[in-house]
């Protein structure tokens, strides 16, 4: 990937990040700490500042870069979990990555936000995203097709009851609201494969 393709790809997931932060605060209100947009909007311009220096950087290098760069801005309980998600695909991902590289690493990457967050997929958080990204990437799904399983996947955490995270200590009353963090993961998603389709 070219330095210029990645320079792109973190500004498009700044952009989405900040054209939807007042939405991700408003789900977290409902059943969270109501702080996930403003975090999440701090951390992803912090990267798109150093954009440049990151994208300069071999591939896992830049990944692992970002990655860092979330864990010390981010703040709260998504800087760690978001931070991981990248530091560990940048562990696992060769430098002159193809699809099936990149699916496995986004697997061990999964499993590493997973044991970060101590949960799995179906508790109401963001590996209710992840997950259904990661099995589309391996069905050979196309970009867009994988961005739109990422938006039906954080739709369905509606009717989820939180089962991990802030959102669980509120139990029925969970149910109803999308999870922010599968909100956000979705948006992330959909920019960088919007990205990809233009390079």
């Amino acid at each position: 990937m070219a330095a210029a393709d990645f320079s792109r790809m973190i500004a498009a997931a700044a952009d989405t990040i900040a054209a939807h932060a007042e939405e991700l605060t408003a789900l977290d209100q409902a059943i969270g700490d109501g702080d996930h947009g403003l975090n999440m909007k701090r951390g992803f311009e912090a990267v798109r500042a150093e954009a440049d220096a990151f994208a300069a950087k071999p591939l896992p290098e830049a990944l692992k870069a970002v990655g860092t760069k979330l864990v010390m801005t981010v703040g709260g309980a998504s800087g760690p979990l978001f931070g991981t998600l990248f530091m560990a695909l940048g562990k696992d991902l060769p430098p002159a990555a193809d699809r099936a590289a990149l699916t496995a690493a986004l697997n061990k990457a999964i499993e590493a936000v997973a044991a970060r967050g101590k949960s799995q997929p179906g508790q109401k958080t963001m590996l209710d995203v992840l997950q259904p990204v990661y099995e589309a990437l391996a069905q050979g799904k196309t970009a867009g097709e994988i961005a739109d399983a990422a938006d039906k996947a954080a739709a369905a955490t509606v009717p989820m009851k939180a089962l991990r995270g802030r959102a669980s200590f509120l139990g029925e009353r969970s149910i109803g609201h999308m999870d922010a963090g599968a909100r956000s993961t979705a948006l992330l998603v959909r920019a960088v494969a919007e990205a990809i389709e233009a390079i």
